[in-house]
């Protein structure tokens, strides 16, 4: 055998293609990618059709050789074993399903009583017949070296069953499935999925790929029965032949999955991707590059399982947002910055951790208070809620803010002007330590109660045009979106806002967190002596303004305990106490009596 890892093709029911057309369609697909084609030295294609039906003589069943991991093990092999899923991920891009067809319901009935069903039912039933291919496919293989594994419908049933069995020297670099039934009821593979409720420790990774026209795939992936694999769904010619391996083959994503696994990355990829011109970044780009670099920095001060866990979402959470960014680019024409497309390039190594942004964004302090308030106070890791202590975060922001020329002091005052906030709004009660990630859900909701409106009004027009440009590209949920809609409500004013925030949609701990982080704004001006925003106020006056309105209108026909009533009363009294604050620490505008006295 040649250097680097072997294929192993295991086949589905029927003969086995006997004339490989199988191994024709893949090196075709895998040079249109620009990889090597498959060469008779790279791969193994055993047959075992007659294994299934007959034999002679007593076969023992190959032992199992990969053993279950202990809890601890298990979870190091789990955690190592998404990353690599998640790398795999973002190379062959996010999966859209394609819309599926009524009419093939019946197809699935019909397909129960069709050989693939019957055959992989008879294959994890008959113990002999399962001895006689495992053996068969076992004695075709090399004693030691690495392994791509590629099962095509029964074949992938095999596969499951082997990969456990294999040589301990016998490494599998990743796992392809097309085709497969394990999903289906018909099959009944209730002992190979509960053998498999881990991802093996002979394993970096598993993909499997279904066609929604598919009745053998039974119209789903098999992340329902093990969902530590890759689901993502292709679409193949909508013909008789459907199910065939030579479709699914063809198809460029499971040959780039395949080509990935063989022969790594493509050398014309690697380039592509470092010759981006040295562009500058957008606004946008900023935030996302100061929100990742401040995640690095807390990574580093971390320990154990929390620092295993945080860095796993980092690499996870880092790769979708650099994937955004750099397709927001393509999508507008526009040139990629290097800045960004080197951390692309080390995302598509699936055993490499996320680099860390490189530090020196300088800012002003009045274009930082914003940004680090939102840092400090948000969930800058969305989806994933990972907890860590007040001191992380304390040694992180002085790193970031020494980082950026402002000296590391700043960082402690910024977290002690949200502490500060924090108190001011929760009263009587002591500090309630509003939970991260509640702003990021309170500028959701703002943006679709308003339509972006919203926040349009508060950024100006210059700023409500780009402020636009970015929902539209990234939305105002996820780790993006939900950064740029919440630093734009720490510093939005008007109308629309007031409206967002006085909205049945608005929770009043969503109006709390906003609060919060507008009142943290304040302080920190003050405490850096920095000219104070007017805008505010006013807001804070207005919705004030719009939330008794609701409730007066409201309270005279509705029961007094009516969830509504008690959201709006909550909303009012944070309202009170946050221009109370703001009137005895004399940061009121000048005027603001008789502008609010006016507006009531």
């Amino acid at each position: 055998m040649s250097a680097g890892p072997v294929l192993l093709f295991l086949h589905g029911v029927g003969a086995g293609d006997v004339e490989d057309q199988w191994q024709v369609a893949l090196s075709g697909a895998l040079v249109r990618l620009g990889y090597p084609e498959l060469t008779e030295d790279r791969w193994i294609a055993p047959k075992y059709a007659w294994a299934l039906r007959n034999g002679d003589g007593k076969v023992r069943l190959p032992p199992v050789t990969v053993k279950d991991l202990g809890k601890d093990d298990a979870r190091v092999n789990r955690r190592a074993f998404e990353r690599r899923t998640s790398a795999m991920e973002y190379r062959l891009g996010r999966h859209e399903d394609a819309p599926g067809r009524a009419v093939l319901s019946g197809a699935v009935d019909i397909a129960f009583e069709t050989d693939p069903f019957k055959q992989a039912w008879n294959y994890l039933r008959d113990e002999q017949a399962r001895a006689r291919v495992l053996t068969r496919v076992l004695d075709s293989l090399p004693a030691s070296g690495e392994l791509v594994i590629v099962g095509h419908s029964l074949g992938s049933v095999i596969a499951a069953d082997l990969i456990r069995r294999l040589p301990p020297s016998l490494h599998v670099v990743g796992t392809i499935t097309i085709g497969s039934p394990i999903a289906a009821g018909a099959v009944n593979a209730i002992e190979l999925r509960e053998s498999l409720e881990e991802p093996p420790a002979n394993l970096d990774w598993w993909i499997n790929f279904w066609n929604g026209f598919d009745p053998v795939a039974a119209l789903r992936g098999l992340s329902s029965v093990m969902p530590w694999l890759l689901d993502l769904r292709v679409t193949t010619a909508l013909s008789s032949r459907v199910h065939s391996a030579v479709e699914y083959l063809s198809d460029a994503r499971v040959a780039e999955a395949i080509g990935y696994a063989m022969h790594g990355s493509l050398s014309t990829e690697i380039v592509r991707t470092t010759n981006a011109v040295d562009i500058p970044l957008d606004a946008d780009e900023k935030v996302v590059l100061l929100a990742l670099r401040f995640a690095h920095l807390v990574g580093a001060h971390l320990k154990g399982d929390v620092r295993d866990r945080f860095l796993g979402a980092l690499r996870a959470t880092q790769a979708n947002a650099v994937e955004a960014m750099l397709q927001r680019r393509d999508n507008e024409g526009r040139s990629r910055p290097e800045l960004v497309a080197r951390l692309a390039l080390d995302l598509s190594n699936a055993g490499a951790e996320a680099a860390s942004p490189a530090p020196g964004m300088y800012l002003t302090k009045e274009d930082a208070l914003v940004q680090l308030i939102v840092l400090a106070s948000d969930n800058f890791l969305r989806p994933f809620d990972i907890g860590f202590n007040d001191a992380v975060k304390r040694r992180a922001m002085g790193d970031l803010t020494a980082e950026l020329g402002l000296g590391s002091p700043l960082g402690g005052e910024v977290l002690d002007a949200i502490e500060l906030a924090e108190k001011t709004l929760s009263g009587d009660k002591g500090p309630n330590w509003i939970r991260i990630g509640v702003m990021g859900a309170g500028a959701v909701a703002i943006v679709v109660a308003t339509g972006g409106i919203a926040l349009a009004a508060g950024a100006g027009l210059a700023g409500a045009a780009a402020l636009t440009s970015a929902l539209a590209a990234f939305g105002p949920g996820g780790m993006i979106g939900g950064l740029i809609t919440a630093g734009s409500l720490v510093t939005a004013g008007g109308g629309g806002i007031a409206f967002g925030l006085a909205s049945s949609g608005t929770s009043a701990e969503a109006v709390e967190s906003i609060v919060m982080r507008q009142l943290a704004a304040v302080i920190l001006r003050r405490k850096l002596r920095l000219d104070q925003d007017p805008s505010v106020w006013h807001l804070l006056v207005e919705t004030e303004r719009q939330v008794r309105r609701q409730h007066e209108r409201l309270d005279e026909f509705s029961d007094p305990k009516s969830p509504v009533l008690v959201e709006l009363r909550k909303k009012i009294q944070v309202l009170e106490r946050a221009l109370k604050f703001m009137r005895e620490q004399e940061l009121e505008p000048v005027g603001a009596s008789q502008w609010s006295t006016a507006v009531r």
